[in-house]
């Protein structure tokens, strides 16, 4: 059993730490700078260099940019899947065809507007990259609150790399955690890369 199992959550102190976070963020400014070397980290992983298909997102205002990313890893042959949101708050997903094929969509997405494949098909990304607000020093990602992307990686693999990107400063000792949280396998800022130990999703 896990100590995130054997201890009752603090709901709490996980809604203090997001309020937190999201206070920073205002403060962040997304430079080129920051935003090149945040993508060429990623674009530097082993499995991103041999991955044929790659589920990422199309960042919120404040979050770390991903537009250079995904436009990075099309430019390279790769397939890349974005999210949907469900009225459910389960992700679908759709493939990335350029700008032009996204679409406006509810809480300031930006949705593919393309066939829809369902949320199953994320099983087959080798990578997934996920946003976050903070990862813990054991892996543990604190995400907004909505639980999608905890639904979604209990659909992948170990053989899946999940990565989170996050800004400087967002990588913790500790988060709280709950036992539906899942961990990420790699944490990227501008200025560092932080593997964490492999463990069963």
């Amino acid at each position: 059993m896990t100590a995130s199992a054997r201890r009752p959550t603090d709901w709490n102190a996980k809604a203090r730490l997001r309020r937190s976070l999201l206070e920073a963020r205002r403060e962040v400014a997304d430079t080129p700078g920051t935003v090149a070397a945040l993508t060429r980290a990623v674009l530097a992983l082993p499995e991103v260099g041999v991955a044929d298909t790659v589920a990422a997102y199309w960042a919120l205002p404040g979050e770390p940019p991903t537009a250079p990313l995904i436009a990075a890893l099309r430019q390279r042959g790769r397939r890349v899947l974005l999210p949907v949101l469900r009225p459910n708050g389960d992700l679908d997903w759709g493939a990335y065809e350029g700008t032009r094929s996204l679409a406006s969509a509810a809480r300031g997405l930006a949705e593919p507007v393309g066939k829809r494949l369902g949320p199953e098909a994320i099983g087959g990304a080798d990578v997934v990259v996920v946003p976050g607000l903070a990862v813990g020093a054991d892996g543990t990602r604190l995400g907004r609150g909505g639980g999608s992307y905890d639904r979604v990686l209990t659909r992948v693999g170990p053989p899946t790399l999940v990565v989170c990107l996050l800004w400087d400063g967002e990588l913790l000792d500790v988060v709280p955690t709950a036992p539906h949280d899942r961990p990420v396998d790699v944490a990227v800022t501008p200025t560092a890369v932080r593997r964490f130990p492999p463990r069963s999703r």
